[in-house]
């Protein structure tokens, strides 16, 4: 046998190996990973959105896969992970928020990838944590490492003419909309966003560094549009809601056609929504109001005296892991009581492979490996997808991508997981 052959397989040894980087690597990774999205930003600028995000939380979560082929150590890979605190089914929960997963080009197809992914999920379950989350470049990527697309979100646009709000919509007199510089308000802004992220599936408590990306207002972020604005709407009890916009000024023969582009927008309360929404539609010289991200229970839609006139699409939002499959089912609340058996593949993380006897109720679940034959079959990549309750397995079992040996299963199964509220984001992160 070659001394190039892997010992196990025979196959030839692959010239890379994976490992932990550091701050002084960043401009590599930033390299690698704007060449695999086709990001047309040059180094120095993503170097300066990515630089605060990982001074904050540190690099040790950063991994790189390196070629020393050639006698000096290359990087032809990179992944990565933000430690965030995510509101989860029963609470919010430490969520490792995966992102920077990249491949050089000349480096695809050969496994590069995969030894990324089966690294960082080891090293997040030794962190203890459950959850892995991810915004997708190509959905069809992650499923096969165990993660489940679990919702989306709305891109809406709605035409001035058709922006009237129903006559019953809820108003109160008391509520103020003021229109601010972001930083002029982001005490209110982070109040309200704080308030929402604790209540809402998908939301991740936002740290002082995620604010000023979010706020950032760089003339390459504005392209065509004005400066980033803030509208935030309060009453005696302080601020309940804003909205973070920009204007577009366009003109056409027939007069103006100016835009609304709203990166941001959120309430506490019915009686502030209606505000925000009347702001942004009684603005003068405006066309279109557009609305970037939505939560797919938006109360947008049901506000609009016409909400057939809102031209609304879905989005895919993120996908869910489960990396510790029995503690994230464990702890999770459940809609209605279900008890039965699953046996589960997980060809990335081993440890959650097995047949799991499942008993579960409204305070969570008592998870157990077993020897009892199954009642339903399917991957883990199944169970991150429906985990937040707004997917269900029925459909996997019409397309015949899981098997139910029981009757019903699925249909339990679907009506314990259940959530009537849509999750959200909203961040790329």
């Amino acid at each position: 046998m070659s001394k190039n052959q892997n010992a196990d397989t025979g196959a030839p040894k692959p010239s890379w190996t994976v490992r932990h980087s550091d701050a002084d690597e960043l401009p590599k990774v930033a390299r690698v990973f704007g060449q695999a999205l086709l990001i047309t930003d040059d180094i120095d600028s993503m170097l300066e959105r990515m630089r605060p995000l990982h001074d904050a939380v540190g690099y040790e979560r950063l991994l790189v896969a390196v070629d020393d082929r050639e006698g000096e150590e290359e990087v032809i890979g990179t992944a990565n992970h933000f430690p965030f605190e995510m509101t989860m089914p029963g609470g919010r929960f430490p969520v490792a928020g995966v992102t920077g997963v990249g491949v050089w080009p000349t480096h695809r197809r050969q496994g590069v990838l995969s030894s990324l992914m089966r690294r960082q999920l080891a090293d997040i379950h030794a962190d203890g944590v459950r959850y892995a989350a991810l915004w997708a470049s190509e959905g069809s990527i992650y499923e096969r490492f165990g993660y489940g697309m679990a919702f989306t979100e709305v891109e809406t646009s709605v035409t001035r003419p058709h922006g009237a709000l129903r006559a019953d919509a809820p108003r109160d007199p008391d509520l103020r909309v003021v229109l601010r510089e972001p930083e002029r308000v982001r005490v209110d802004l982070e109040r309200v966003h704080e308030a929402v992220a604790a209540q809402q599936v998908g939301q991740f408590r936002r740290t002082e560094p995620w604010w000023d990306r979010l706020l950032r207002d760089t003339p390459a972020q504005r392209g065509d549009k004005a400066p980033l604005a803030a509208a935030v709407v309060g009453g005696p009890d302080g601020p309940l809601g804003y909205a973070l916009y920009r204007v577009r000024n366009k003109w056409e023969t027939s007069g103006s056609e100016g835009e609304v582009h709203v990166q941001e927008i959120t309430a506490t309360t019915p009686a502030a929504w209606t505000a925000l929404f009347e702001h942004l539609f009684s603005r003068d010289l405006v066309s279109k109001v557009v609305f970037d991200f939505l939560p797919a229970d938006c109360p947008l839609h049901h506000l609009l005296a016409n909400r057939d006139r809102a031209v609304a699409t879905h989005q895919s939002a993120l996908w869910v892991r489960l990396v510790d499959l029995a503690g994230a089912l464990s702890e999770r609340p459940y809609a209605a009581p279900f008890e039965g058996v699953l046996a589960v593949t997980d060809r990335y993380a081993p440890w959650n492979a097995g047949r799991w006897r499942i008993k579960a109720d409204t305070g969570g679940a008592r998870v157990e490996l077993t020897d009892e034959e199954p009642h339903l079959s399917l991957d883990a990549a199944h169970l991150g997808a429906v985990h937040l309750g707004r997917t269900s397995l029925t459909g996997f079992l019409r397309a015949g991508l899981i098997t139910e040996h029981t009757p019903g299963t699925v249909a339990r199964l679907d009506t314990a997981l259940h959530r009537f509220d849509a999750p959200f984001c909203g961040v790329v992160f």
